[in-house]
């Protein structure tokens, strides 16, 4: 039977060193805070906006929603993200995603300023994923990489398998388990013989949102499994792609859903947002005067 992943025990312990840096920042005159932009009324969006704003009050986090209509011009966001990047007083900027239709993504994504990128999407942050350097990086690949390393499970020498090749998730833990020195193979719709890849792997990491995706008989005896799928059930929960009460009982450990990597991303967001504000600082600019 697998030891199962806590993520939100991991989330807790996360919480509580953002809640101490924000503390200390206090002491110096700083103000975390953080801007999240909702262009139009998307229900997970509006949800996942009200989730933060809980989460930066439980650690000190300033929290400001602008809130645009749905029809508002593309100029218009961006001279809103253009005036947040000059104020001092905010430290990091989130777009709600995703933008309705007819707005262009990449536009508002490159906006923003990439020392505020708190979301880690900005092209200049996916650049210092490919050379291991100093950036902002995606929250759910931050989060799988987190949930492995606070429980003792080593990713140097191991061979990872990663399922998806999204935007999001796919590609950029690619590099970032690189850069742990793990030995990576990418799998996605075009594989051939799927499982022929899963079985070998010592971590399998799952992020296509497909329910049940991943069966028992896919998985190595004793393998590392992080599910960072999510998927509606018909009861109205949620599920990830991990077929999880059979795989359990091959796998060594594993992460479930909900209660597993999902349980990190938005203190994630704080994570990057205490990040963000040192390399502002480290930057050379007066962190109340910051212009990117």
């Amino acid at each position: 039977m697998a030891d199962i992943i806590d993520g939100k025990r991991v989330a807790s312990s996360i919480r509580e060193e953002v809640q101490t840096e924000v503390a200390r920042l206090k002491e110096l005159g700083i103000n975390p805070k953080l801007a999240v932009i909702l262009v139009g009324d998307d229900p997970a969006s509006v949800l996942y906006s009200r989730s933060i704003q809980k989460s930066c009050s439980a650690v000190g986090v300033e929290y400001e929603l602008f809130h645009m209509p749905g029809n508002v011009p593309e100029a218009e966001a961006i001279s809103l993200i253009k005036r947040l990047n000059r104020d001092g007083g905010i430290h990091g900027i989130m777009p709600e995603l995703p933008l309705p239709k007819g707005m262009d993504k990449q536009k508002i994504l490159e906006a923003i300023s990439p020392f505020k990128d708190v979301d880690g999407l900005h092209p200049i942050n996916r650049g210092y994923i490919l050379s291991d350097s100093k950036g902002l990086f995606p929250t759910t690949p931050l989060s799988c990489i987190e949930i492995m390393l606070r429980n003792g499970i080593e990713i140097e020498g191991k061979h990872a398998v990663l399922i998806g090749r999204g935007e999001t998730v796919g590609k950029p833990l690619i590099f970032m388990m690189l850069n742990k020195n793990a030995t990576v193979t990418i799998c996605h719709t075009r594989t051939t013989d799927l499982t022929a890849h899963t079985r070998q792997a010592d971590i399998l990491v799952v992020a296509v949102g497909k329910a049940g995706l991943i069966k028992a008989d896919m998985v190595k005896p004793g393998a590392i499994v992080i599910d960072a799928g999510i998927n509606n059930t018909d009861a109205g929960g949620i599920c990830g792609d991990v077929d999880f009460e059979n795989v359990k009982n091959v796998a060594g450990a594993i992460s479930p859903v909900p209660g597993g990597v999902g349980s990190l991303t938005t203190v994630m967001i704080l994570k990057n947002l205490m990040k963000a504000i040192s390399l502002q600082r480290k930057s050379g600019f007066d962190i109340k005067e910051v212009v990117i």
